[in-house]
């Protein structure tokens, strides 16, 4: 979307009109809904969840300040729509997918895990692991999208991904061996 055409779409949501409203959720429904949808395959609780995000957006829009693009912003308060979500269903939180090709986690042992706790194995991670680990698999970049905002190769980009998910998985792991060795 160009520049101007974003500006004009902002101003009319901050000045509430419906149109530019209609516009914005419209310009981003795809994206943000496939990005929803990588944490749950209900695509109901998923339409939930987004429109959740997208009041969220209309509430602060106002908030924007024109640094950095508005698809990351946009991206980042439906994040948070997500994590809320979850949050607010402790029971169900099993949204942090570590690769398709690994072993995955039993539901029990992610059950012991809550989102805080996650976040704090991903603040562990080495810092250019965990930047690309962030942007790829919380905010939505594309490898290509993370090669460019970070001045590295769009494979560099994909090893550090590599990186980030084998040194969580063994973090889970460890953790969760040190949980089971508590009780």
């Amino acid at each position: 979307m160009k520049q101007a055409l974003e500006k004009e779409m902002i101003a009319g949501c901050v000045a509430n009109e419906r149109r530019c409203q209609e516009q914005l959720y419209r310009h981003f429904f795809d994206k943000m809904l496939g990005f929803v949808m990588r944490y749950t395959s209900d695509k109901e609780e998923a339409l939930h969840i987004l429109n959740s995000g997208y009041l969220r957006i209309f509430k602060k829009i106002d908030q924007f300040e024109f640094k950095g693009s508005f698809e990351g912003w946009v991206r980042r308060i439906i994040y948070h729509a997500v994590a809320d979500h979850f949050r607010s269903q402790k029971n169900k939180i099993h949204f942090l997918e570590i690769e398709d090709r690994d072993q995955p986690l039993q539901p029990a042992q992610l059950e012991q895990f809550y989102e805080a706790d996650l976040l704090k194995l991903v603040d562990r991670l080495p810092n250019a692991s965990q930047t690309v680990f962030r942007l790829y698999a919380l905010e939505g970049y594309t490898h290509p999208e993370i090669s460019k905002e970070l001045g590295i190769s769009v494979g560099t980009s994909k090893w550090h991904l590599f990186e980030a998910r084998k040194k969580l998985k063994s973090l889970l792991s460890n953790n969760n061996e040190y949980r089971q060795n508590a009780k």
